[in-house]
């Protein structure tokens, strides 16, 4: 080996095994050595006064860690202090090569040497600065020889932490590995632990780990850490997002493993459900990666990718971009899937799609979404999936023709008044209903639903959602147009007294146009027996009094149940005159 050229550090496991107070006794004793003898060096001047700087910065940085109380127990100072030893070994053997005067040979090569050498002591150095900067070096390494557990105090859990993004910068690959390992334990066993990850831990250092050019064991462990944090909460996430990890992630999507794709499109899914990040998903060209992982990715990604795609419909400018791709044909590929979640998230896809305009819903209508979708709500058992599903038909049927094509599905009216009844989500319910009240449903239908009459006027009492009252009283009004319905609700002397209490004028919950207009579709055909339950209840005096008040519809409903036909003609006369 030509004697001026100067081999790489070594690795640690190359290195000769000292004790790290003997490594750095020899390290200090050298750096005391050299730092006189460079200044007589006149061969490359400029070149050993740049290493001159850096022995006594080291020096400095030497010093320091002596005086750290902990520092003789710290793992990882027996990692860093060989490879050093050895280079501020061969930093002295260069400066007796320079000190004669002149170099014999190589000048170019010894420049080459020189460089590297300086090169080394700036990355090794950078390594200690690090590692006194982390405070690992001023506190026992006793507490982190395990995990904290839940009832660990906030600084203990902080120590751990900055301990484990310690060895994640400074250590080799398996310490890599290992602060991974204990990182992803952490996250999973206690989710509260991320803010504290995220605030003190160096994630931008974590993000720079999923770069393609990382090892892809580390950058698989890297991905599962980021996808635990951005799934715990909003600071974590916007930490992430803010240390630039949507790039990176959705390059692994674009080409990793199965494995990183499913984590990292798990990450994307989280970072995307906070608006503010959803934008940009477009910088990056996310748009064509997530569509080509709901065609050909496994399972869970698909579920994860076309939940992200979600998250991004709602920016106008990304569903311009998602026409142009061809969403639509691959939101009805995920509705054959067999997939629930993903078949759940596609339906909510297209329902926030659908809601935005006609072009969306021609395309829907173009796919035969609506079959797809009504084969769906009747094979899900999930109330999430029925609730996305029966969202998504809502949203695409907003025409006459698409209403009558529901309407012919027997099966399909019944399971939505089932819904009206036995809905264990009010949401579930305010969607059953609104349906029911638009769709042109024959008199024996309704007669068959007849039952959900009685949590039709329930949902009148509702406050909240807002629009659940208008939509049960439609609902309502629309089964109402049936005499056999109008009468065996006036029967439910509970819905009778529900009725009458909501007409009240004290009662200030309930719109009182909702319970005016039902009275009014009860006695539409001026039967005799529905006015005698409806009195008797006490409904007259009640609408009197909003007659006074000019309630709309009041005065209508109160002649037909008065029976006064004949006012009730002329007033229509008059009106229509």
């Amino acid at each position: 080996m030509n004697p001026a050229t100067v081999p790489p550090p070594l690795s640690p496991a190359e290195a000769p095994q000292h004790s790290a107070s003997g490594n750095l006794e020899s390290i200090t004793e050298i750096i005391n050595r050299l730092l006189p003898s460079t200044l007589s060096i006149t061969c490359f001047a400029s070149r050993w006064q740049v290493l001159r700087g850096k022995l006594i910065s080291l020096k400095s940085v030497l010093n320091e860690i002596v005086d750290s109380p902990h520092w003789t127990e710290n793992p990882l100072l027996p990692q860093l202090l060989p490879s050093l030893l050895a280079t501020v070994q061969r930093t002295e053997t260069l400066s007796q090569y320079c000190s004669g005067g002149s170099v014999s040979r190589g000048k170019l090569l010894m420049q080459s040497d020189l460089d590297m050498a300086a090169g080394w002591l700036s990355r090794q150095m950078n390594d200690l600065e690090l590692l006194l900067r982390s405070g690992v070096l001023h506190q026992s390494t006793a507490i982190v020889l395990s995990r904290p557990n839940p009832s660990s105090s906030k600084e203990e859990l902080t120590f751990f932490v900055k301990d484990l993004f310690t060895r994640l910068q400074i250590g080799g690959q398996d310490f890599k590995r290992k602060a991974l390992d204990s990182l992803i334990e952490l996250l999973t066993e206690d989710d509260k632990s991320a803010a504290v990850v995220a605030k003190e831990g160096n994630v931008s250092f974590l993000v720079s780990l999923l770069d393609l050019n990382s090892n892809d064991s580390i950058r698989e462990l890297a991905v599962h850490v980021v996808s635990l944090l951005v799934s715990a909460g909003d600071v974590p996430r916007k930490c992430v997002f803010e240390e630039g990890a949507l790039g990176p992630l959705l390059k692994m999507i674009d080409c990793s493993s199965m494995p990183m794709k499913e984590k990292a499109a798990m990450a994307v899914e989280y970072i995307t459900s906070d608006p503010d990040n959803a934008w940009a998903i477009s910088a990056y060209g996310g748009v064509p990666i997530l569509m080509e992982l709901c065609k050909s990715g496994s399972m869970p990604s698909q579920s994860h990718a076309v939940g992200a795609i979600r998250n991004v419909s709602t920016v106008e400018d990304i569903r311009i971009s998602l026409a142009e791709e061809g969403i639509v044909p691959v939101l009805m590929q995920l509705l054959d899937s067999g997939n629930s979640s993903a078949q759940a998230k596609a339906a909510n896809c297209i329902s926030i799609l659908a809601s935005t305009g006609e072009h969306f819903r021609s395309l829907l209508l173009q796919e035969k979404a609506l079959p797809k979708l009504l084969q769906l709500f009747h094979e899900c058992s999930t109330a999430d999936t029925l609730e996305s599903v029966l969202g998504a038909i809502s949203s695409v049927s907003a025409s006459d023709a698409s209403y009558r094509y529901l309407s012919r599905s027997n099966l399909f009216v019944l399971r939505i008044s089932e819904l009206v009844k036995h809905g264990n989500l009010v949401r579930l319910q305010h969607m059953a209903a609104s349906l029911l009240a638009k769709l042109p449903i024959s008199d024996g239908t309704k007669m068959g639903i007849a039952g959900c009459m009685s949590c039709l006027m329930k949902l009148m009492e509702t406050v909240k959602p807002d629009g659940i009252q208008e939509v049960g009283a439609k609902a309502l009004i629309s089964l109402l147009s049936v005499k056999a319905n109008r009468k065996e609700l006036v029967r439910d002397e509970k819905s009778v007294m529900r009725l009458v209490q909501m007409l009240d004028p004290k009662n200030d919950a309930v719109s009182k146009k909702f319970p005016v207009a039902v009275v009014a579709a009860i006695m539409g055909g001026g039967s005799q027996s529905c006015r005698k339950k409806l009195v008797e209840a006490g409904a007259y005096g009640h609408l009197q009094r909003l007659v006074d008040m000019d309630v709309a519809g009041a005065k209508k409903a109160l002649q037909r149940l008065s029976g006064n036909r004949l006012t009730s003609i002329f007033s229509r006369s008059w009106r229509d005159y």
